[in-house]
């Protein structure tokens, strides 16, 4: 009874997290907030975002998003910038669907948003943290349901499943012209105690130049 107990209450809490990222978005095509891959940075509203550094070297710091040619580039050609939500327009802070993350804009040559990654913050509070493999199903029910080609990993010796679950997924979706990748990792690694986990997800959210 506890573990079907266990199982309703994590789908009640996963469709819940579902619906509050779907409102988040100013435009249900948007990615983040009324960010669109593939949009020019010019159109990026100047108020709601804040703290612009460069990914690579946070003591650069950058005024606007016109600035984001400061930061060096990548072997992808992209450059990455470090950024957070305005308090003043989210109560919570930098937080996607009740999950605190860490964001970062991939900038083209020609002053594009090329992608967009989120990640969550793995210095959050713990019972924050314990949460953090559920944005993955979250995301992929904001893009939808169908789709995503996944792939699983199993355990490698040593690797402990967290509360009876264990997972290393990888899942890729192409959409809209846009390609979304979405990793999410949950277990115990041989040199962790009871107290310890990795537990993550890490999503990226790229133009489709094919």
């Amino acid at each position: 009874m506890k573990l079907l107990s266990r199982a309703f209450m994590s789908a009640v809490a996963l469709s819940v997290f579902a619906v509050q990222f779907a409102c988040a978005q100013t435009d249900p095509n948007s990615d983040v907030r009324d960010l669109v891959v593939g949009m020019p940075i010019r159109a990026i509203p100047t108020a709601g975002y804040i703290d612009l550094s460069c990914a690579d070297d946070a003591s650069r710091k950058l005024r606007s998003w016109s600035e984001s040619g400061e930061c060096p580039s990548g072997v992808d050609g992209l450059r990455a910038v470090r950024f957070e939500f305005d308090s003043a327009t989210s109560r919570d802070g930098t937080w996607i669907a009740g999950h605190p993350v860490i964001l970062t804009a991939l900038v083209d040559g020609s002053a594009t948003l090329a992608g967009l990654k989120i990640d969550t913050d793995p210095e959050a509070k713990l019972y924050m943290r314990k949460k953090a493999f559920l944005l993955g199903a979250q995301v992929k029910s904001r893009y939808g349901s169908e789709g995503w080609v996944c792939a699983r990993r199993g355990q490698e010796a040593g690797e402990r499943p967290v509360g009876g679950i264990y997972i290393r997924e990888s899942c890729r979706k192409a959409l809209r012209g846009r390609v979304l990748m979405v990793e999410r990792d949950l277990f115990r690694r041989p040199d962790q105690g009871s107290k310890d986990f990795v537990n993550s997800t890490r999503v990226s959210i790229t133009r489709d130049d094919q």
